[in-house]
């Protein structure tokens, strides 16, 4: 079914009825701003101790859903907003689509699907129904059409998930995973599905689906539903991802001690949600968006899901705005999701060091990633503490506030493992730092190997006394690299006052530029964009002469 997007469509309606759903039961209070937070002084904020060798979950990635059929397609720009890691960019690294009920419908979401994974992107899929054939009405009290899936074609379901599976594979997308249900315990508009009935298609079934497979995505994390696969065997031996969705669950059931009994090389993944409750250009509601932070930092830490899947990417209420703007909202999950890149770790950190403070932390060798929310109403002095650690060096450092979004600041210094950031007012800040005394990772392969060695285009742009420089570092070798360092002398008289995607040491002279958290690893024939914006005396030209990691580069 084709929805104008001027319309509401299923989706849209499905998500008014829920938020009658969680008016009436009173899981989600309607929108409230958060004028009544206390407001804290500089002198109440302990320090924040992160503690680099004290690891939790592995995380997996942060994203949302695209469904066409239901509000049309992500243009080619959307696509790259959502996907990309640059500055103005979500960084989304999950894309989650539907399942069509027919295979006329699975071509609907593959060109953003294909562009996703081209920029790093992992793709799962999750269906509303079975084909009409496989399904039988039944009665659940007062529903008399409710719909399940027939016990006889249990087989023939799982052939269908298969065929959907090889359909993407063979168009250019591997999907990393797909669920049984959508939401099988709120499905007055789709398939309704037991615990019971769940359990045994996974342990009788699920074993020939050709991809890792997510169950059950309850509606409200409801441990129910997940509770019998987890406890049995032959189920959980041929599920992959336990899925939940977060509508109306409080924090104080977002642990689940059963999974962490019983998961043992299994995902937890949370593969839906809008919060808090939304109504219509919702997404850059101020200080509103806060409440989208802090419901991630409680995701990541009392949850301890790898990964965070919003609901419509683009939507009003959503991360990306029907003109494909990143909204407040969107920059709540950007700064998580630019930052905390697939495979880091999240580590042990002071969640909540101060009032309305609240943290968490991640490493991926010798980078740690901290992201802080303080909703309180005046500025919080915030200090960071790293655990085993003497390191100094700079501390790449991002803002948003009312009246930012995303903004990267000045550098901050770390000395001893220790710095302050100054959090102002409802605010969310991502710090980026190095553990290892500013040098690339031991693990790190520090030249490529074969072919020419690196490559780097320089760019300038000048006017009166300013001028941006953008920089494209490729590899031309045929192995990874795994953290890089360009080095560079500025010409007399320029010196930097601002930069993206790099970490800059020094403003002028013999500058070096250090990969970030997200762009560290350069495959064989792959690129990263850096630049900077600097002034100058007069002086415009270019630097004659680069190195990464102490090799000489090809200028073009």
């Amino acid at each position: 079914m084709t929805q104008d997007q001027q319309e509401p469509g299923s989706g849209e309606r499905r998500l008014l009825s829920r938020r009658t759903v969680l008016t009436t039961m009173g899981a989600v209070p309607v929108i409230t701003v958060a004028a009544s937070v206390v407001a804290a002084t500089e002198a109440s904020a302990a320090a924040a101790n992160v503690n680099p060798s004290a690891p939790r979950q592995t995380i997996k990635g942060f994203g949302a859903m695209a469904h066409a059929a239901w509000i049309g397609d992500l243009t080619a720009a959307q696509r790259d907003t959502a996907f990309g890691t640059g500055e103005g960019r979500l960084g989304f690294s999950v894309l989650r689509i539907p399942v069509g009920e027919s295979p006329a419908d699975w071509g609907r979401d593959l060109a953003t699907a294909k562009r996703a994974v081209e920029l790093g992107a992992t793709v799962f899929a999750s269906p509303w129904n079975p084909p009409a054939g496989m399904t039988e009405t039944f009665t659940r009290g007062s529903q008399t059409d409710a719909k399940r899936l027939k016990y006889g074609s249990y087989a023939a379901y799982a052939q269908h998930l298969n065929d959907f599976t090889a359909y993407l594979r063979n168009n250019g997308v591997n999907l990393y995973a797909i669920s049984v249900q959508n939401e099988p315990d709120y499905a007055s508009e789709w398939t309704w599905w037991t615990s019971a009935e769940i359990t045994r298609f996974l342990r009788e079934n699920a074993g020939s689906i050709s991809t890792r497979v997510m169950a059950p995505e309850s509606f409200q994390y409801v441990k129910s539903m997940s509770d019998p696969i987890l406890n049995d065997a032959a189920a959980l031996a041929n599920v992959d991802i336990i899925g939940a969705h977060l509508y109306g669950t409080p924090y104080a059931n977002f642990p689940y001690p059963l999974f962490k009994q019983k998961g043992a090389g299994k995902e937890l993944w949370m593969s839906e949600v809008y919060y808090p409750n939304s109504t219509a250009n919702s997404g850059d509601a101020w200080p509103e968006a806060l409440d989208v932070g802090e419901h991630i930092h409680h995701a990541m830490v009392d949850a301890e899901f790898q990964a965070y899947v919003w609901w419509y990417l683009r939507r009003s209420y959503g991360p990306m705005r029907e003109d494909g703007q990143i909204s407040k909202r969107g920059a709540m999950m950007a700064h998580f999701a630019r930052f905390v890149r697939p495979g880091q770790v999240r580590i042990d950190a002071t969640a909540n060091p101060a009032s309305n403070v609240y943290v968490s932390a991640y490493r991926d060798g010798d980078t740690v990633v901290i992201v802080a929310i303080n909703k309180n109403t005046s500025a919080v002095s915030q200090q960071f503490t790293l655990a085993n650690t003497t390191a100094s060096g700079s501390v790449a450092n991002w803002l948003t506030d009312g009246s930012r979004t995303v903004a990267p600041q000045t550098a901050l210094t770390m000395a001893n493992g220790s710095f302050t950031g100054l959090l102002p007012a409802r605010s969310a800040m991502t710090f980026v730092t190095r553990i290892g005394g500013g040098t690339p990772s031991p693990s790190a392969s520090p030249v490529p190997s074969g072919g020419t060695g690196p490559r780097v285009a320089y760019t300038m742009s000048t006017w009166s006394s300013g001028f941006t420089a953008a920089i494209t570092i490729t590899n031309t070798g045929t192995s990874a690299i795994d953290g890089w360092t360009l080095g560079f002398a500025l010409p007399a008289g320029q010196a930097i006052t601002s930069g993206w995607n790099a970490t800059f040491a020094s403003a002028s002279g013999q500058v070096t530029a250090r990969n970030v958290s997200y762009n560290g690893t350069l495959a064989p024939g792959a690129g990263v964009d850096i630049g900077f914006q600097g002034t100058h005396t007069g002086n415009t030209a270019e630097p004659v002469a680069f190195t990464l990691n102490g090799i000489p580069c090809t200028v073009v």
